[in-house]
């Protein structure tokens, strides 16, 4: 029983590692883009997204747990940053 344990909690050690380096990566991309980006995009503005992001990550660091509904809101938010904005964003400034 006591293996069990060991290995559930392993694996949401590394499930929360995982996804707060997600998140850093999508908040720091964030700020690489000009605010101007955001907009040729037709996307929410560069201060929300970095809003969104920065409280994603904050949220992870101080409450930690991957199951915690605010932190489930705000990985879809960060997976949502990664999967459409940032595409759109990366389109735009390439040369």
């Amino acid at each position: 029983m006591l293996h069990v344990l060991q290995a559930q909690s392993t694996v949401m050690t590394v499930v929360m590692i995982v996804l707060l380096a997600v998140k850093l990566f999508a908040f720091v991309s964030s700020l690489l883009y000009s605010g101007e980006a955001y907009n040729a995009a037709n996307k929410l503005t560069k201060p929300a997204w970095t809003i969104i992001l920065g409280l994603g990550l904050a949220v992870q660091v101080v409450f930690g747990g991957p199951l915690n509904i605010i932190n489930l809101v705000f990985t879809i938010a960060a997976f949502v940053y990664l999967a459409d904005v940032r595409p759109a964003l990366a389109s735009l400034t390439r040369r």
